[in-house]
């Protein structure tokens, strides 16, 4: 029995020797998908449907909070009892490319509809499964998506690929969102399109204009033959039984022959539920914690606050991950990991800190002050974890197996993507306010930091998923 990652040839894993060039087109599409892709998680998640969803316009208090959350735990436990199979059965198909164009067209589909989302307290129902339904084929399209880094990366060059597609995403977030503000959100109406402020329209066709957006970058892609797994893989078909009972051999395989890459998932699976939930409550705590909205305004010109720090947010966090990624080639992941969770358990008591006005001698620094500041730094170590986790992944991963590989790593994520949205409902409904996100985001983010940093080591070679049980 062993607990040490295998040591199988680097290489193994790689869509090219290493050494040689990589396909520049290949990744430049690879990078555009992401960049597209930026739909999900700047404009719907975190700075404009996010807030708009947890607005009093959906009901008092923090009831559109609370939908969200519960919404959001559902659609990980959709994923988390699926996710591994559907990698698995690409794998075995062959057809990673295909899985990855339905489930986008799915996703822009989603994001589209929340144009019917009108602010009233009837509709809170409506947006919020929009929302949970967008979450989950997102996720199963980045599984496909993320595993076809090890068919156009080699382990030497995987951890700057890895940056600079979730950097690429950051400078879309950016782009997108520059373009949401000057086109639907500032200044008087009508807005482009001859659109008024009546019914949030404008705030609604953002949805509109984040499909389109979505589907364009996604399209080089999505027709681009993959050079390797994805052309190579033989269909097998199998039922769904055996697949789940290929998923649990597997796991037990991993735990009897590599445990380096069962820590990882679990580790991974808990600090990403936290790394996520930054993003989900960042501009929820900016709105309506940190003080960016005002009573006495219409959502439509908090939403204009909230853009530019998304805007400045994603500048940030693209720096950060092109960085990571430099310093995952050289450092290890692990280390890129654990220091930008350390950065954000810091940064994160600082922002409790600053919930209310504080002085520094002769300067008090005031909430919306400290959001900006401490926000945009927190926006700094968000990209190098996620990136590095998946370049931590794609060096494991074998290609022909990787789609089961990052459907296990989707699984565990959504398994435990309870965690965050459970414990800062918990909190809001026991202590109140909307505050108690920034203490559950801890909690959660220092438990996957514990097992990290105590049972996983840096990656040096491919995992060991040999289906030792498979009767054929």
């Amino acid at each position: 029995m062993s607990t040490s990652p295998t040591d199988a040839p680097s290489s193994a894993s790689g869509g090219e020797p290493p050494g040689q060039p990589l396909s520049k087109k290949l990744v430049a599409y690879w990078s555009m998908w992401s960049w597209g892709n930026a739909t999900v998680s700047a404009v719907m998640t975190t700075f404009v449907f996010g807030t708009y969803i947890t607005s009093e316009a959906f009901g008092p208090g923090d009831r559109g909070a609370q939908y969200l959350a519960v919404a959001t735990a559902i659609a990980g436990a959709v994923v988390a009892l699926t996710a591994p199979v559907i990698g698995q059965r690409t794998d075995k198909a062959g057809r990673r490319r295909l899985w990855l164009t339905l489930n986008t067209v799915m996703v822009v589909t989603m994001v589209a509809a929340c144009f019917f989302v009108r602010p009233e307290e009837g509709y809170l129902l409506l947006g919020v499964t929009l929302m949970a339904l967008m979450g989950v084929f997102d996720e199963f399209a980045n599984l496909n998506y993320n595993a076809m880094i090890t068919d156009i990366s080699d382990h030497r060059r995987m951890g700057r690929v890895s940056g600079l597609g979730w950097g690429a995403g950051y400078m879309g977030g950016i782009v997108l969102l520059l373009i949401v503000y000057v086109g639907l959100i500032a200044g008087e109406p009508p807005h482009w399109f001859g659109l008024g402020e009546e019914d949030a329209v404008n705030i609604r066709a953002v949805a509109l204009l984040a499909a389109g957006w979505h589907l364009v970058f996604a399209l080089p892609l999505l027709l681009t033959k993959l050079p390797t797994a994805d052309q190579d893989q033989v269909e097998e078909r199998v039922s769904v039984a055996e697949s789940y009972r290929r998923l649990f051999r597997v796991l037990a395989g991993l735990w009897r022959e590599d445990r380096n890459t069962l820590w990882f998932l679990l580790s991974s699976a808990i600090y990403r539920d936290g790394l996520s939930a930054v993003f989900t409550w960042g501009a929820v705590l900016g709105v309506h914690v940190y003080q960016i909205e005002d009573a006495d305004i219409p959502f439509t010109q908090i939403a204009g606050s909230v853009l530019l720090f998304g805007i400045a947010g994603n500048v940030v966090a693209a720096l950060g991950a092109f960085a990571g990624g430099w310093f995952d080639d050289r450092l290890g992941p692990r280390r890129v990991i654990s220091f930008s969770i350390v950065s954000l358990l810091v940064i994160a008591a600082i922002m409790w800190f600053m919930v209310q006005p504080r002085q520094f001698g002769p300067v008090t620094m005031s909430p919306v002050e400290a959001f900006w500041l401490f926000g945009l730094l927190l926006c700094l170590f968000v990209g190098p974890a996620q990136a590095s986790s998946r370049s931590f992944l794609g060096r494991l991963a074998p290609p022909d197996r990787a789609g089961e590989l990052f459907g296990l790593y989707a699984t565990a994520g959504r398994g435990m993507s309870f965690l965050t949205p459970a414990l800062i409902g918990l909190l809001i409904a026991v202590v109140g306010g909307q505050v108690m996100a920034i203490p559950g985001i801890f909690v959660v983010l220092s438990a996957g930091l514990i097992i990290l940093l105590t049972l996983v080591r840096d990656p040096q070679g491919t995992a060991r998923m040999h289906d030792h049980a498979i009767r054929r």
